[in-house]
């Protein structure tokens, strides 16, 4: 069930059932010439979708601007700063929370969100505990990282070997590419790329990795590849949401 396809009548029969709900959340930055702005938001949202409909979860909006500081230097990328995306998440919790939401499962696709969402989650606890929300010691966050998945690692590895990088991956273009294949871009990409530099500033960002990939060969990616990712990443997710809703 799609949260914004439904009705408050269908949501609150929903809650009868279950306090699951699966949120995904992304990214809108650059991704090398070829790779999606939208990419992480993409495949986030995507998987998401496919883990709702194997386990009956209700699926809510995606969140598709996050915490991309250091992509900003490239022209399209959108940022959050981390307080502000603490305080959107924050907010989201708080708001279903207050309609008999528990458990929130959040399908993430963008490394540098992690650190922001587990954040948030400590911040959501201790607010809804001082809003003195029903049952808000009940209230458990999880975010689930669906490029960090051992069957997505395992395959990437097999299919791509070093050149998966560790942004703009092959394997993330894949998913893109498998959910919209009229979107596929294509340009000329150097041999070598950039790799092993830390994270600072967007600029100097940019100065370390003129292109925006990091390591990686996205030209490796094909939509057939992305059904795969897709694949495993759904089975995986799948059985992990059903653990951490069944959970006391």
């Amino acid at each position: 069930m799609l949260l914004h396809l439904s009705t408050w009548p269908e949501v609150e029969a929903y809650l009868q059932q279950s306090t699951g709900i699966i949120l995904p959340i992304g990214s809108t930055e650059q991704h090398g010439p070829t790779g999606l702005i939208g990419t992480d938001a993409i495949c986030a949202e995507a998987i998401a979708r496919g883990v709702g409909e194997a386990t009956q979860a209700m699926i809510g909006p995606t969140i598709n601007v996050g915490m991309a500081l250091h992509h900003t230097a490239f022209p399209g990328t959108i940022s959050l700063r981390p307080s502000t995306l603490i305080q959107v998440v924050q907010d989201y919790i708080t708001c279903l929370s207050k309609a008999g939401f528990r458990k929130f499962y959040f399908i993430n696709g963008h490394g540098g969100n992690i650190a922001t969402l587990k954040a948030a989650f400590s911040e959501t606890y201790a607010y809804l505990e001082d809003l003195q929300v029903h049952n808000a010691h009940q209230v458990q966050c999880q975010v689930a990282n669906w490029f960090m998945c051992s069957s997505v690692y395992k395959l990437a590895k097999e299919l791509y070997g070093d050149q998966e990088g560790s942004h703009a991956t092959p394997s993330e273009v894949a998913v893109t590419q498998y959910v919209y294949p009229e979107a596929i871009k294509q340009a000329s990409l150097s041999p070598e790329v950039a790799k092993g530099h830390r994270i600072y500033s967007a600029a100097d960002f940019r100065l370390h990795y003129p292109d925006g990939r990091m390591g990686s060969n996205p030209a490796l990616a094909t939509p057939e590849h992305g059904k795969q990712f897709y694949d495993a990443a759904v089975k995986e997710l799948s059985n992990s949401y059903l653990e951490f809703v069944n959970a006391e």
